[in-house]
């Protein structure tokens, strides 16, 4: 059974800090950068909303069924946003990457890609987890293609799964990389962040 607990993880570029209360202005700022909120189909907290957003994960965290980080760009030393492990089935050696997002100038940039490669080596070499799987809103299509684009294979869709922040319900885009995957998806991230460096 895997046994998720706080670490900090490095490399390419990017650096994923154990999310504090102590990240609360940097992420408030991040999420300011593109008005991220504004997105109805996100998981970005509203400005003033920050402190109850990083709450929910710290007790997600406490209740061991989430893991989350705050995002640091290592050059810059700017918090750019946020990601977490979230869903995770212990006994079924399965954690999810979710509630990511990241200020608008550091979309389309090498940290998805650095992140994802971290978030991964982590969960399948360090946690020895079998499964990993991400979702998204049925209409977050650059979500879609972002995970697509990072090797994942798209299970399904969950009908009228999940509360959006407007009310709606949403369809669950779901994704999954499996260990024997790994290998093959590792090379293919560590590719595309040694083309963009």
């Amino acid at each position: 059974m895997i046994d998720p607990r706080p670490v900090t993880l490095e490399g390419h570029g990017v650096r994923l800090e154990p999310l504090t209360l102590a990240h609360h202005d940097a992420l408030e700022e991040a999420a300011a950068d593109g008005k991220l909120w504004e997105l109805w189909f996100t998981t970005v907290p509203d400005p003033g909303k920050t402190r109850a957003y990083i709450e929910t994960a710290l007790a997600g965290q406490e209740a061991r069924h989430m893991l989350p980080w705050a995002v640091r760009d290592v050059a810059s030393g700017a918090i750019v946003g946020s990601t977490r492990y979230h869903d995770m089935v212990l006994a079924a050696d399965r954690v999810e990457i979710g509630w990511t997002w990241y200020g608008k100038r550091w979309q389309r940039s090498h940290v998805n890609s650095a992140c994802k490669l971290l978030l991964l080596a982590h969960a399948f070499d360090a946690l020895r987890c079998k499964v990993v799987g991400l979702r998204t809103d049925n209409f977050n299509f650059r979500s879609q293609r972002a995970i697509e684009a990072l090797g994942a294979k798209k299970d399904g869709v969950i009908r009228h799964h999940w509360p959006r922040r407007d009310g709606t319900v949403r369809d669950t885009v779901m994704y999954s990389v499996i260990a024997s995957e790994w290998p093959d998806v590792r090379r293919h991230l560590e590719l595309r962040l040694k083309k963009n460096s």
